[in-house]
């Protein structure tokens, strides 16, 4: 019994969850998760500790990217288990101290959450034993307008984050929603799409046979639409 419970005290949520809610103080107020966020994405984040240098540079790359995320109707959501004290002298020195490649007077206007009893952080499975038992690692989620999660990633105590990747993610997310396609490897904006596969023979045929001028088909399961650059 007791290692059933420690499974699901640590068990995360998965892609097509409702996003687990909760409240909680940050440096910019107290947030009510995910209500606060509805009709906007949202990317949810956890980092190990503050004042360490991996998690300092991804706070400046975020900080940074922040308006190109706004331009995308999505918000920037932090969390460490430190505390609201720590966070605020933490982004206080990033912004009067921090140098690094050509980001300098970096300030993070995007919450970071308090979450020194790691409520938030065992809700999410950000806190993984065999890693660390005092420290989140680098968890991100995505979560839709309804609340969805729609994308779980997951890096270790030592690797910085790839934040164009991040970014590509929910620009594809959001082109898939709207126009009902997939997106091949590699995907761009711009980009060719994958629309659905034909549901059956005759549309199959048709597809192959009598593309439209603006798809393609590879074979009668992998056709593409074009998209202007």
């Amino acid at each position: 019994m007791e290692e059933k419970m420690e499974q699901e005290f640590y068990r995360m949520p998965l892609i097509g969850d409702k996003a687990p809610s909760f409240k909680a103080v940050t440096t910019q107020g107290e947030i009510n998760f995910p209500e606060d966020f509805k009709g906007k994405w949202v990317i949810l984040f956890s980092h190990p500790a503050d004042f360490t240098p991996v998690c300092t540079t991804e706070f400046m790359t975020f900080a940074t990217m922040s308006e190109e995320f706004k331009k995308l109707n999505t918000e920037l959501v932090g969390l460490s288990v430190d505390s609201l004290f720590s966070h605020i002298a933490w982004l206080r020195t990033i912004k009067e101290k921090i140098k690094w490649k050509d980001m300098e007077n970096v300030e993070v206007n995007f919450p970071l959450i308090e979450d020194i009893k790691m409520e938030v952080a065992k809700k999410y499975g950000m806190i993984q034993p065999n890693q660390s038992t005092t420290q989140a690692v680098r968890a991100v989620f995505i979560i839709d307008p309804k609340g969805i999660i729609r994308t779980i990633l997951y890096y270790p105590l030592t690797t910085g984050r790839n934040f164009d990747e991040i970014k590509r993610i929910v620009i594809a997310l959001q082109k898939a929603d709207k126009d009902g396609v997939a997106t091949p490897a590699d995907w761009r904006p711009g980009d060719d799409v994958i629309i659905p596969t034909a549901n059956s023979c005759g549309v199959a045929k048709e597809r192959v046979e009598n593309p439209d001028d603006d798809t393609y088909c590879l074979d009668w399961f992998m056709c593409f639409k074009k998209e202007s650059k």
